[in-house]
C-alpha cells in the first residue's frame, strides 16, 4: 500500500465511519480495487486509521465524555452514571461476537477466497448493503412513539445491531442507530449515543490486533505498507472523522437518513452485478 492508496481509504474510513454506508464495506471494496492483498500491511492499516476515527470521536463529544466520567466519579446513581452503563449494556453483543466467532467473520473480508468460492469477492458486502439499505428506510418510514431516554434493554438490542454490523457492508452507524430509531428513541441522543458506544470495542479490537502484530515482530506486522503511509492514512481518517461526526449528528437530528438508503442499494446492486459483467 503506497501513500495515495493510505490516503484515499483513510479518507474512506473517515467518512464511512459515522455515514450510515458501512466503513468495513468501502474498504474491503477498495482494498479489493486496489488489489491489496498483504493482510499484516492491511491488518496495521486498519489498526491506525480506527484507533484515528476513535480520537475525532473524543474531539467532537468531548462534552458528553467529560459529562459521562464527572458523573461516573460523584459515586451516585446518577444520569452519567446510567449512561455509562448503558454503553456497557450495548457492548455485551459485540464481545460475545468478538470472542467466538472473530475468525468466522474475517472470512467474510477475505475477497480473494470469496471470488474463488463464487466468482464475486464483493457478493456478500453487496448482500450486506442491500440489507443496511432495507434497515435505513425502515427506519426513515416507521413513525413509532417517541421515548425521552435509551433504557438498558434498548441499549442491548442496539448492541446487537452493532454486533451484526461486524459484517463488511452492514454499517455500524447505520444500524444502530437505525433499530434505536425503529425501537422509538429520541433522534437527538441516538446519534450520540451510537458514536461513543464503539469506542470501547474498537479500542479493544485495537489493542488486540496490535498484540497479533507486536507478537510477528515491527518488520513482519507492517508488512508491505510504510510509515509514512501509515500517518497520512491516520491524519486523512482523523479529519474526514471529525467532519462526519457532526454532520452525522445534524443529519439524523434532520431525519435524512433516506438518502443513504438509496445510496446502499445502488452501491450493493453495483457490488453484486458489476463483477460478474466485468
Amino acid at each position: 500500500m503506497d501513500w495515495i492508496q493510505s490516503l484515499i481509504l483513510g479518507i474512506v474510513q473517515g467518512f464511512t465511519e459515522y455515514l450510515p454506508i458501512s466503513s468495513s464495506g468501502h474498504i474491503a471494496i477498495g482494498q479489493a480495487l486496489f488489489d491489496l492483498s498483504d493482510p499484516d500491511a492491511n491488518l496495521a492499516f486498519t489498526v491506525v486509521v480506527h484507533v484515528a476515527t476513535v480520537l475525532s470521536t473524543c474531539v467532537i463529544l468531548w462534552k458528553e465524555i467529560v459529562w459521562i466520567f464527572a458523573d461516573i466519579f460523584k459515586w451516585k446513581w446518577n444520569e452519567g452514571m446510567k449512561y455509562a452503563v448503558n454503553i456497557l449494556i450495548s457492548m455485551i453483543p459485540i464481545a460475545i461476537v468478538g470472542l467466538l466467532f472473530k475468525d468466522t467473520i474475517d472470512d467474510f473480508f477475505d475477497t480473494k477466497a470469496i471470488a474463488e468460492w463464487c466468482g464475486n469477492g464483493l457478493l456478500i458486502i453487496g448482500i450486506c448493503l442491500l440489507v443496511t439499505a432495507s434497515l435505513l428506510a425502515f427506519s426513515y418510514f416507521a413513525k413509532p412513539r417517541q421515548r425521552e431516554n435509551i433504557s438498558p434493554l434498548h441499549a442491548f438490542i442496539i448492541g446487537i445491531a452493532q454486533a451484526i454490523a461486524a459484517l463488511p457492508g452492514i454499517s455500524r452507524s447505520g444500524s444502530t442507530i437505525a433499530t434505536g430509531l425503529l425501537l422509538g428513541n429520541k433522534k437527538e441522543k441516538l446519534a450520540q449515543f451510537s458514536f461513543l458506544m464503539v469506542i470501547p470495542p474498537i479500542l479493544g479490537e485495537a489493542l488486540l490486533d496490535t498484540k497479533e502484530m507486536a507478537e510477528k515482530g515491527i518488520s513482519a506486522a507492517m508488512g508491505g505498507i510504510s510509515p509514512l503511509a501509515l500517518i497520512i492514512g491516520f491524519i486523512a481518517a482523523f479529519i474526514c472523522g471529525c467532519i462526519a461526526c457532526k454532520w452525522m449528528i445534524n443529519l439524523v437530528k434532520k431525519g435524512k437518513l433516506i438518502w443513504f438508503a438509496v445510496y446502499c442499494a445502488l452501491v450493493g446492486v453495483l457490488s453484486i452485478v458489476l463483477p460478474y459483467m466485468l
